[in-house]
């Protein structure tokens, strides 16, 4: 088996001018960790995740470098929270994208596609190979169903 037998060949996709608060609605709507990016001709540029909504929800003051290492001091109100989401999401996805991603061809193994969904802890794009244009996505879910799917076939 390969990557392409258990990709979403149909997966959600945002453009890079998208706000924060559609990927926020995709996100929670769908359950989704993170999303990927794709220009105007469907090639992969980049995720927006939901590290990226915590990142501007969460106080400034636990980001500092060399700072605090203990935050338990500080109590956070749903409103406060909602009051810095309300200051970011207007902004475009592009402000946070992760360019770092792994990407898997779709004859990548398997094997070698679950190993690199478990080390890198993100949904893993797949692209047409020779080019950029997304083919589809593989998720925990994806192999999850895959596999009790199997269960049922055997039955």
């Amino acid at each position: 088996m390969n990557a392409s037998e258990v990709m979403d060949p149909n997966p959600t996709t945002l453009k890079p001018e998208d706000t924060i608060e559609r990927a926020a609605k995709y996100i929670m709507q769908k359950r989704y960790r993170n999303l990927p990016i794709v220009d105007d001709d469907g090639c992969y540029i980049g995720m927006f995740g939901v590290n990226c909504l915590l990142k501007h929800v969460i106080p400034k003051a636990v980001f500092i470098d060399h700072g605090l290492e203990n935050v338990s001091f500080i109590h956070e109100s749903l409103e406060e929270l909602y009051q810095r989401f309300s200051n970011v999401k207007d902004l475009p996805i592009s402000l946070c994208m992760n360019k770092e991603v792994e990407t898997v061809k779709p004859d990548t193994p398997l094997t070698e596609t679950l190993l690199l969904l478990y080390k890198s802890k993100t949904s893993i794009p797949v692209l047409e190979e020779g080019s950029c244009k997304l083919l589809g996505m593989v998720s925990y879910w994806d192999i999850g169903k895959s596999i009790m799917n199997r269960e049922q076939v055997d039955a």
